[in-house]
């Protein structure tokens, strides 16, 4: 496989991983403090990652004067994943997958402004029939609610993050030195942890961990591992073998696997009306994975 193929095959399962996490979120954010449930999930994640590291033969120790750059990076990681969660009390899985799915249309602006990655015309009718459908998705097919932009409150929170979060994408890239992926993710988590902690110090000591329902502990574990150690080590794998636009194409495969997830957890799936928004989302990814 090439370099480019395993960058893609990388993002398939970073769109997976992300939508398990909003399904479990959605059912569990009004059980405990997004900022609670990030410092625990990112302490986690960077015990396993640093485990992982050590066990290859690696070394912790980041490069002279590299800290500024994860810190940066970890502060957007941790803003993305709270703003997620805190959005989730609110709004549906589904909506907020497609909150995610405007991403590339960011990621491809500052692509351009920070690596001058060119958008041919095919790339910008593909983000523009992404972005329509993800539109459509989060206003729930209603016209009235489009046109006086009533927008929920949860899919507003969460676009905050994804505008941070496409800035992410072309960011690591310019400023990775060559790291090794783990090594270069483990050293984002822990700044993402350090950041949750600080800001959520309140609420984790307010926080009844004994309480918590079964499914809190469960969405804790699978967002350490498949949603934080797992999809941030693809991401980055992603981003240095393909262009940004591209790397963020993928979230348009984010409310598909929201639905499969819904249905697999005994939701119900959206009405056919909302449908018609998933498969312009599809369709944009589609035509962005042309060469």
């Amino acid at each position: 496989m090439t370099p480019a193929g395993r960058g893609h095959l990388a993002m398939l399962m970073w769109s997976a991983g992300v939508a398990g996490s909003f399904a479990l979120g959605q059912r569990v954010a009004n059980d405990i403090s997004p900022f609670a449930l990030n410092a625990v999930r990112f302490w986690l994640a960077a015990l396993l990652l640093g485990a992982v590291v050590r066990a290859g033969g690696g070394r912790l120790n980041p490069r002279l004067g590299g800290h500024w750059r994860y810190a940066i990076l970890g502060a957007i990681f941790a803003l993305y994943f709270i703003t997620m969660f805190e959005g989730l009390k609110t709004a549906s899985s589904v909506s907020i997958a497609a909150v995610l799915t405007l991403t590339p249309i960011m990621s491809g602006f500052f692509g351009w402004v920070l690596l001058r990655q060119r958008m041919t015309s095919r790339m910008a009718l593909a983000l523009a029939l992404g972005g329509a459908g993800a539109i459509w998705v989060i206003f729930k097919a209603d016209l009235q609610a489009m046109l006086v932009l009533d927008l929920g409150r949860g899919e507003l929170i969460f676009f905050v993050g994804c505008f941070a979060h496409a800035f992410y994408t072309p960011f690591g890239r310019m400023v990775n030195r060559g790291e090794q992926p783990l090594l270069y993710t483990f050293w984002v988590v822990v700044y993402a942890a350090i950041v949750a902690t600080a800001f959520g110090l309140s609420d984790l000591l307010a926080t009844d961990w004994f309480a918590l329902p079964l499914l809190a502990w469960v969405t804790i574990a699978y967002t350490a591992v498949a949603a934080t150690a797992m999809t941030a080590s693809t991401l980055l794998y992603a981003t240095m073998r393909l262009p940004s636009a591209k790397v963020m194409a993928y979230t348009y495969l984010t409310p598909s696997w929201a639905i499969a997830w819904e249905l697999a957890l005994g939701g119900s799936p959206p009405a056919p009306l909302v449908m018609a928004g998933l498969v312009l989302t599809v369709t944009a990814l589609l035509l962005l994975l042309r060469e």
